[in-house]
This record gives structure tokens, C-alpha cells and sequence, in this order.
């Protein structure tokens, strides 16, 4: 699959830029399920300590044996209870029954194995959190102001270090080739691939220019789902935040400069390789992928609790 990526970026772009996208691919695909291993070895608890065992009387506390005579009770009495269960009689105990034993192992094998893929499912159903959303401030969530290495961390995981993008371009790919746009490029996997490779590069380009747009201005770069209640005013609010954000104070309301300008400059960008070398259209046509997909993200994170308790999610 990569040599044949590989061969159709070559040819619709240079060598060097599509050996870079597949290496960046490649990474990011790689860091993802290493991620995922890592969580799933999570460290087991500590074996419980058995307690103590009561210590032994002194010597001169010692009773003799008519001193043991005297305290046997009497006949038709009952006999006293033990204080203590001896842990070396009980340890016997437990280990002369190994099939019962067994039984209790494979029976926390069970639960255990219940929980991890409980667990799974919900963080699938959980899906507005990884492949489509991103990071975002949640309904009962205040905006703080971002520091340096919070927007580096954003700009890496929205752009390179996570499926979620390469995922949306491959499917933007696949819209386009069902579009047959540009018709110039065919179909087929080379078709494919050189739409897959325009349309990586472009999102890069992007996302680059709004980072440091945003950083330079001091704005938010992550969606906030609306305080209110409704589907109208919550439609609405989805709608907005693609065409406005806020400055440090976190209220004060600003146009997004940096998201559109540079959606334009990556569009104009985009020129280099596509068959159409108008630039200004290609500028424009940057900006209406940006209001058109940024407002279908928008409703998908502003809805997402309500999906995820359609698709059964108890969050």
C-alpha cells in the first residue's frame, strides 16, 4: 500500500515531498498504536500481605500441664472458640483444594477480561474525543489562556501526531475521487494517491499558518461546546465559532484572521501542484473548505454527548 502511495505522490509531486508525507504517515501511525500498547499493559496491584502471625507467650508465662488441666472446661459445657485462625493451617487449607483454587483464577480472569473490553467499546463509542473532534473545552468548561507549549502540543496532535487528520483527508480524498477532481489526475490508486497527497500538504499548510497566525494574535484555537440549552441556540452557536474566536481574555470576541488567512495562503499554495495554476481561485476555494468543514466539525463536537447516548455511551 505505502510503495503504491509512494510511486503515485512521486509522480504527481516531487520525490522529495512524497517521501516526506509517507515518512510523517508512517510516524504518526506507528506512535498511535504504541500509544495504544502502552495503555493497554497497565501495571497489576500488589499481592495482598498476609496478616501476622500471633506472637508466642514468653517462657516463664508458659503454663505446666496441671496449670492446662485446670482450664479444660467441664463435661457438658461448651468448648471456647479459637481467637485466631492459624495463617499456616489456613494456607494448608487453601492449597490442598487446587481445583478450587483454579476455579477462583480463571473466575478474576473473567472479570478482568469483562472490564478491558467493556472499557474498549465505551472508548469507541467515545469517538468525539480521538478521531473526528480533537481537543476542545467541554459545556461545563472554562477557556483558560493557553501557554506556548499547550498550542505546540494542539498544532502537533491536530496536524501530525494522531490519526484523526490523515483519516480526514483520506476521506476527503475520497470524496474527491468520486468527484473526479481534478478529472487530469484519473482514477485508480494513482488517482487516488495524488488527491491523498494534495489534499495532506494543503491541510499542512493550513494548519501551519493559522498556529502561528493565532499564537502571534494571542487566540483561542480550540472550540468551546455553548453553555445554553436547545438545539436552535446550540446550532447556532456551532455555526458562529467557525467564523469567530476569542482573544486571551477568553470573552472578548475576535474574527478568525488567522484560521481563513490561512486557509487562503495554503490554497494559493496548493496551486503549485494542481492542474489549475489560477492562484486567487485556488485562495478562495481554501477559504469554503474551511467554512464548509469547519462547520460540520463544529456540530459533530457540539452534538456529541447526545450521539454518544444514542450509541449506548453511559458519559
Amino acid at each position: 500500500m505505502i510503495g503504491v502511495l509512494n510511486g503515485a505522490l512521486g509522480r504527481g509531486m516531487s520525490r522529495d515531498c512524497g517521501r516526506l508525507l509517507l515518512a510523517v504517515f508512517v510516524c504518526a501511525a506507528s506512535w498511535a498504536m504504541l500509544g495504544q500498547l502502552g495503555s493497554a499493559q497497565d501495571p497489576q496491584p500488589p499481592p495482598s500481605t498476609p496478616a501476622n502471625p500471633p506472637p508466642s507467650p514468653p517462657a516463664d508465662q508458659k503454663q505446666n500441664p496441671q496449670d492446662q488441666n485446670a482450664q479444660q472446661p467441664a463435661a457438658g459445657q461448651p468448648a471456647p472458640e479459637k481467637s485466631a485462625e492459624n495463617p499456616a493451617e489456613k494456607k494448608k487449607d487453601e492449597g490442598g483444594n487446587p481445583a478450587q483454587v483454579v476455579e477462583d483464577k480463571t473466575k478474576q480472569a473473567a472479570v478482568m477480561t469483562k472490564d478491558v473490553t467493556v472499557a474498549g467499546f465505551e472508548k469507541v463509542r467515545d469517538w468525539e474525543t480521538g478521531l473526528i473532534a480533537g481537543t476542545y473545552a467541554g459545556r461545563n468548561r472554562q477557556l483558560v489562556p493557553l501557554t506556548g507549549k499547550e498550542r505546540a502540543d494542539i498544532y502537533l496532535q491536530e496536524t501530525l501526531t494522531t490519526p484523526s487528520p490523515y483519516l480526514k483527508r483520506m476521506f476527503g480524498a475520497v470524496i474527491d475521487q468520486a468527484r473526479d477532481a481534478p478529472p487530469q489526475w484519473g482514477g485508480g490508486w494513482e488517482g487516488y494517491g495524488k488527491r491523498f497527497g494534495s489534499d495532506e500538504g494543503e491541510f499542512i499548510t493550513a494548519n501551519s499558518l493559522a498556529a502561528l497566525g493565532d499564537a502571534k494574535l494571542g487566540y483561542e484555537v480550540r472550540y468551546d461546546q455553548c453553555h445554553c440549552s436547545g438545539v436552535w441556540p446550540r446550532a447556532r452557536h456551532a455555526i458562529a465559532r467557525n467564523f469567530y474566536t476569542y482573544n486571551t481574555t477568553e470573552e472578548e470576541r475576535r474574527p478568525q484572521l488567522a484560521l481563513y488567512g490561512g486557509a487562503f495562503g495554503a490554497g494559493m499554495v496548493s496551486a503549485a501542484w494542481k492542474p489549475n495554476h489560477n492562484v486567487l481561485a485556488q485562495g478562495g476555494l481554501g477559504v469554503l473548505s474551511q467554512a464548509a468543514w469547519g462547520t460540520v466539525l463544529n456540530f459533530f463536537i457540539e452534538f456529541a454527548p447526545e450521539i454518544n447516548r444514542k450509541m449506548g455511551s453511559k458519559r
